[in-house]
């Protein structure tokens, strides 16, 4: 058993887990969400006034405090924990348990339409209505910088941003032992120490994910030359994968921390370097057997394909929430290996997807989704992939011949990604149809998203001059 997990007799009732919980020296209970951004909430309260009644009933808090919730007016909301997803938290001082709740309205005792877990159980359920098949799974593979230091500000007057890492190609040629043999620009991928100085830190991660439950099946030094990592999850169904998304970045921030580092999940933190993405593998499966195998392209199927087909078709649309920051199109530009050519291939990495060819078993068979960044909230990027792909399936949408051309040389006349979160938004606005079936979406909330990331966001970093303005304009 995992350290931090409890075990499955724990978690089959309320009564059970507060009587385990109790025994087992537990002091506090931690209830956790997310906002519309993915950023973890949370709220605790001490066990030894809890039973297992008030479980049931729910625990309250104020939505209207919450990015993208209620308004004031009709603020009270509930917290119903999901016992299936109980830990220890590994960083607490004090002892607790840490549970993932869904959010209900206390009125109807109806799910939250806003809650962004909701978004994934109604993906799930969807597909299962079509009869297509019954589960999904996602593979993300989130990549993340360490950084030694960070400082920033933005001010009527001022503005600048530094970060510094040990490893860093700016730092070469520094006589402190500590930060020589840096990687060069590009070059991260993957040397041994000394120039991957982040091995035992990766690792210290790992170990505490795999004893929080989560399989890791391999890490590693990325491209990027100034402290880019990556660890991948073992794959798992959508909600349970975006569960676990939301514990990889929380240990991986707290165990830097506890090291005197920063993680940062933004994907374009250093100006000509490589970028953090987060390639998203996937499949669907029915009564037990795999959908994506077949004797078509690259030993796919034609469900397969016409998966493809849809996600192609509204990667437009898609940007808006799978690459939802306005920092995630400093990734999305030619050279840096960003997938910005709107095509598919097998093994070809500069596709927008890609088809991994390590393996001939149909039980392997998937493809890669490689535009996403590891800013998007899983709980709307994995739903808005899947009902993409399944519209793709029910429309077989063709997605046109594959690329086996290396698309970063340039020169061909393919569809790209939008230039800016704000085209990305314009995008969502006239294609999102799709996104409406099985109520997994609903037209009010997209219409709150597009308002509240053009207002807040987009039009933000627009209004404001940036630095290198000042180099190219000041003087004349």
């Amino acid at each position: 058993m995992a350290k931090f997990v409890p075990p499955d007799s724990a978690t089959a009732s309320a009564a059970a887990l507060v009587q385990w919980a109790k025994e087992s020296g537990i002091v506090e209970l931690d209830l956790r969400f997310v906002d519309i951004r993915g950023i973890p909430q949370h709220v605790s309260r001490p066990l030894a006034l809890l039973d297992a009644d008030d479980f049931a009933e729910g625990f309250g808090f104020d939505g209207s405090s919450i990015k993208g919730f209620q308004s004031i007016n009709v603020s009270d909301m509930l917290l119903i924990p999901d016992l299936s997803t109980t830990i220890v938290d590994p960083f607490f001082k004090t002892p607790t348990i840490a549970i993932k709740c869904d959010v209900i309205d206390p009125t109807s005792r109806e799910p939250y339409a806003n809650d962004p877990r909701g978004f994934a159980k109604r993906a799930e359920a969807y597909l299962k209505s079509t009869g297509i098949g019954d589960v999904a799974y996602f593979g993300p593979e989130a990549e993340f910088f360490i950084f030694s230091n960070v400082a920033y500000d933005s001010g009527p007057n001022r503005a600048f941003y530094e970060v510094d890492s040990p490893e860093a190609f700016w730092n070469s040629g520094s006589a402190n032992p500590a930060i020589n043999h840096v990687n060069r620009v590009k070059e991260g991928y993957f040397p041994l120490p000394p120039f991957d100085k982040l091995q035992d830190l990766r690792a210290e991660m790992v170990d505490v994910m795999m004893n929080c439950g989560i399989p890791i099946e391999v890490h590693h030094h990325e491209v990027a030359s100034a402290g880019q990592a990556e660890i991948d999850m073992k794959f798992d169904s959508l909600l349970k994968m975006a569960d676990k998304l939301i514990d990889y970045k929380y240990i991986t921030k707290n165990v830097a921390a506890l090291h005197g580092l920063i993680v940062t999940f933004m994907p374009k933190p250093v100006f000509a370097d490589n970028g953090s993405g987060m390639h998203v593998h996937q499949s669907i499966w029915k009564d037990g057997k795999p959908l994506f195998g077949g004797d078509k392209y690259a030993g796919l199927s034609q469900i397969a394909l016409w998966y493809i087909g849809g996600i192609l078709k509204h990667a437009k649309a898609l940007l808006a929430i799978t690459n939802p920051t306005t920092n995630s199109y400093r990734r999305l530009v030619p050279g840096y290996e960003a997938p910005v050519n709107l095509v598919y291939s097998a093994r070809n990495r500069s596709a927008a997807i890609r088809i991994p060819m390590y393996s001939n078993n149909p039980k392997a068979k998937r493809i890669e989704t490689r535009f996403p960044d590891p800013l998007t909230n899983p709980y709307l990027a994995f739903p808005a992939l899947l009902l993409a792909g399944l519209d793709g399936i029910e429309n077989q949408i063709d997605p046109g011949d594959p690329f086996e051309v290396d698309l970063y040389e340039g020169g061909h006349d393919t569809p790209t990604t939008p230039p800016s979160l704000a085209d990305a938004l314009r995008e969502l606005e006239k294609d999102h149809d799709f996104l409406l079936k099985g109520n997994v979406f609903t037209k009010e909330y997209l219409e709150m998203y597009v308002g509240l990331k053009q207002r807040e966001e987009a039009d933000m970093v627009a209004m404001r001059p940036h630095p290198y303005e000042f180099h190219l304009y000041f003087g004349n």
